[in-house]
């Protein structure tokens, strides 16, 4: 017996250490960060909606390099369009191409053998935000979600898609997979590369600043602001984004755990008018993520909103539009995750045309989902409903 209570209070004193753990760490992120007010650029953007159309510019762009080529992802997958991407960059480093590949540890896939074989290439190989004291456990949950290439610091990259086959496609168990991307051109890849050349420092890599990583920018007829948060403030400017809506909002998103704030928004949004859309997938790709979701919905459905479940594969990009004014593409989730613990970065956009072709994807997206009832919500089972209470408990870290 005594064991037992041994054991019991052994247990007991590790939650207590990792809820205090977490708590501090997360106070002392939001004490360390910036807020990024990024200057209007005007750039040429191309959007990119499809893993084809986004791994063929890409590679296009990085086999053209000269001088450096600089990429941040959250996941690189061990498999063939990922082995296809981590080739060329070898043979660039090969001709000459500095070449900085910056990884979440948490989600990068390359083995030991192949980081081996990317530095004997010379490419400069990091981990982003490694683990460290005093709060272990707040800094191992904190992830650097961006997905940043620039290439010769004129073009760049930023959006939802990271590396891997699944992202093509070719995962049976998601399908097709949909998600959306920028390229850009010119001005405004000078924001992508700061927040790369931050990342790498904070990485514990050596600091570099070269006169060619910022070299004279043409500009393009899209403005656009680059919106780097980390940890905080992005609640913050989501909400403005709401509240900025007078006709019709359109929010598309993976995983939708928002907190209260901006879910009362949403609904005060909806009362005063605005014709509110949340696009969510149907399928889940991470266990009770989308459980976490359905307490928020039955507010949503009884205030007016409409809720559409993509169910064509999974659905994974992440955007939002307010009216015909702006659209914001990146990397943040409509999840306690983004707002306050990941580092992410997101691109707004504020051009008619541009927006009008990103409504004309998202019809096709809501063409190809079920629209979640009151009637439906109310019919789930005692087990979905079950497990929905066990994800609210840890929805924090979700």
């Amino acid at each position: 017996m005594n064991g037992w209570i041994i054991t019991l209070l052994i247990v007991i004193a590790i939650l207590i250490w990792l809820r205090i753990d977490f708590k501090l760490g997360l106070r002392q992120q939001r004490k360390e960060a910036t807020r990024h007010i990024q200057e209007t650029r005007y750039s040429e953007v191309d959007f990119l909606p499809t893993g084809d159309d986004f791994y063929k510019r890409l590679f296009a762009d990085i086999q053209q390099a000269t001088g450096h080529i600089h990429l941040l992802f959250y996941i690189i997958k061990n498999d063939h369009i990922s082995k296809k991407l981590l080739k060329i960059l070898e043979d660039k480093a090969k001709e000459g191409v500095a070449v900085r590949l910056l990884v979440d540890k948490f989600g990068c896939k390359i083995s030991r053998k192949n980081r081996k074989k990317l530095k004997q290439a010379g490419i400069k190989f990091a981990y982003s935000h490694p683990p460290s004291f005093p709060y272990i456990f707040f800094t191992f949950n904190r992830r650097n979600h961006r997905k940043i290439v620039i290439v010769d610091g004129r073009v760049g990259y930023i959006g939802g898609f990271n590396i891997g086959d699944e992202y093509l496609g070719r995962d049976p168990n998601f399908g097709a997979w949909r998600d959306f991307h920028l390229r850009l051109d010119g001005d405004g890849v000078q924001d992508l590369q700061e927040q790369f050349l931050q990342d790498w420092q904070t990485a514990r890599q050596k600091h570099m600043v070269k006169e060619s990583h910022y070299p004279s920018l043409k500009q393009g007829q899209v403005p656009l602001r680059i919106l780097p948060t980390d940890g905080t403030y992005l609640e913050e400017t989501f909400i403005s984004l709401v509240k900025q809506a007078k006709e019709k909002l359109i929010i598309g998103t993976p995983y939708y755990i928002p907190g209260k704030e901006f879910q009362n928004e949403l609904i005060a949004a909806a009362k005063r008018g605005v014709d509110v859309t949340l696009i969510i997938p149907k399928k889940a790709d991470h266990s009770i993520v989308k459980e976490a979701a359905f307490p928020y919905f039955e507010p949503l459905l009884l205030a007016g909103i409409n809720v559409y479940q993509y169910y064509r594969g999974f659905f994974h990009a992440k955007v939002v539009t307010v009216d015909l004014q702006v659209c914001d593409i990146g990397t943040a989730n409509i999840d306690q995750r983004s707002f306050h613990i990941n580092h992410e970065i997101n691109c707004l956009i504020y051009d008619e045309t541009f927006i009008r072709g990103v409504l004309t994807e998202l019809e096709y997206d809501i063409s190809r989902s079920e629209r979640l009832t009151i009637e439906a919500f109310r019919s789930r089972s005692l087990f979905q409903k079950g497990k929905e209470k066990v994800a609210k408990l840890v929805s924090g870290l979700l």
